[in-house]
């Protein structure tokens, strides 16, 4: 016998509540026909102001689907009753690999009723890692540790994500790169990867192409924009002058990314912007985000 609790009859009610949102909108309004996913780094400093009114607005834009990149000072269990009470499901989790409890990493996640456990960067583990492009040998003991932490989350009923930068792309010599040793030497069975497509794109490289090249092997998108180039060249992999560009304000065409990302599976994506904000406050670029979305489909 079930026992229903005020709070989970007010999650269940919200959740309805979302559903019929969404079957409002018009078919194909949305990539993947919705929901719209944001990782919320990009409301980051609003989150921690005021973490529910911050989930609050997020929702009233549109979005039905987080990522998360932190708690805002909450439990994750606290953090997880606050998206329940604003109708967001969290699908993705960027989760803090320098502790030394994994366990209790994994723990968090499975409170948010995440699916996906996703590093932001695996750099800071890596023993001797180059302050620069990654090179082959960091690429190849960074798979390694990411094939241990994929099997450790895989026993917690989780799936394991790398997320990358601009760093895996720099040319190591005759066109090879970090990011795709990290790609043949990490376990398919255990190992996906989350494309942030702004930051490969300034990488040098073409998410159009890898979805075409590894199908299955990447679940989840960051759909991410940066200023066009300055006038004076700045190599792949070095990209510290980049300023980030709301959604549709910068130098990026996501119908074509979207396209190739849906056939080779993918299923969900999340807006994201760099700072500074400067042109219009977080939460105003998130709401941007959502229309560009819209938009594009």
């Amino acid at each position: 016998m079930i026992t229903w609790t005020r709070r989970r009859v007010l999650a269940r009610s919200a959740q309805s509540a979302v559903a019929a949102l969404l079957a409002a909108r018009p078919a194909g309004a949305l990539p993947l026909g919705g929901p719209a996913g944001i990782q919320l780094y990009a409301v980051k400093d609003s989150l921690e102001a005021d973490p529910a009114a911050t989930l609050r607005r997020v929702r009233a834009i549109g979005f039905g689907e987080v990522e998360t990149a932190g708690f805002a000072g909450l439990t994750a269990s606290e953090f997880r009753r606050l998206l329940d009470d604003h109708g967001l499901a969290c699908p993705s989790a960027h989760l803090d690999f320098h502790r030394s409890d994994l366990g209790a990493v994994f723990e968090q996640a499975v409170a948010l009723g995440a699916h996906y456990a996703a590093s932001g960067s695996l750099r800071a583990l890596v023993s001797g890692a180059p302050a620069g492009g990654m090179s082959l040998d960091e690429a190849r003991r960074t798979a390694a540790l990411a094939n241990g932490i994929a099997e450790q989350a895989r026993r917690a009923g989780l799936q394991y994500v790398y997320h990358n930068h601009a760093f895996e792309f720099a040319d190591q010599g005759g066109g090879n790169i970090g990011y795709d040793v990290l790609l043949a030497e990490t376990d398919p069975a255990l190992v996906q990867f989350e494309i942030d497509c702004g930051w490969m794109v300034l990488g040098g490289r073409s998410p159009r192409e890898y979805f075409g090249r590894y199908p299955q092997r990447f679940p989840m998108i960051h759909v991410k924009d940066f200023q066009p180039p300055p006038r004076s060249a700045v190599a792949p992999g070095q990209t510290s002058e980049r300023a980030g560009a709301e959604l549709g304000h910068g130098m990026i065409d996501y119908r074509p990314i979207f396209a190739a990302a849906e056939k080779a599976g993918l299923k969900h994506y999340f807006a994201e912007q760099e700072g500074p904000f400067t042109r219009m406050s977080e939460l105003e670029a998130a709401r941007q985000a959502y229309a560009y979305l819209r938009r594009i489909r």
